[in-house]
């Protein structure tokens, strides 16, 4: 299981990178592998407003579907448009070809309050 450090996590295994007034977003290694191959993926669309901890779009895999969750309050700026042609993406590569949306945090603060790395690692070490 592939758990970067420098990424923030949260309870529902999205993963957050932070690039400035900006944040990443996909899901872990961890999250991909409990759904299986993922056939499709449903994103918000770009200028659309979500709160911490919000559904922000669905994952769906052989094994089940999944609603994704915003780690930060923010503004879409950009998403991954390859994922709607190629959602095994995120199977392949989940943090880095593999992220789903950027967004425009409103406040960087908010990720302190995720998992880092190896509190993440203890977390899905007792799933």
């Amino acid at each position: 299981m592939n758990i970067p450090a420098g990424l923030r996590y949260t309870e529902q295994h999205e993963w957050a990178k932070e690039e400035g007034l900006f944040v990443s977003v996909g899901i872990s290694d961890y999250a991909q592998g409990q759904l299986g191959d993922v056939v499709f993926i449903d994103l918000p669309g770009i200028g659309k407003r979500f709160k911490q901890h919000e559904v922000f779009g669905t994952i769906e895999a052989v094994k089940a579907a999944a609603d994704m969750y915003c780690p930060v309050s923010g503004e879409i700026v950009e998403i991954n448009k390859v994922l709607s042609e190629q959602p095994d993406m995120i199977n392949k590569d989940p943090y880095n070809t593999g992220w789903m949306i950027k967004m425009k945090m409103d406040d960087a603060a908010e990720l302190t309050g995720l998992m880092d790395a190896d509190a993440y690692e203890k977390h899905v070490g007792n799933a």
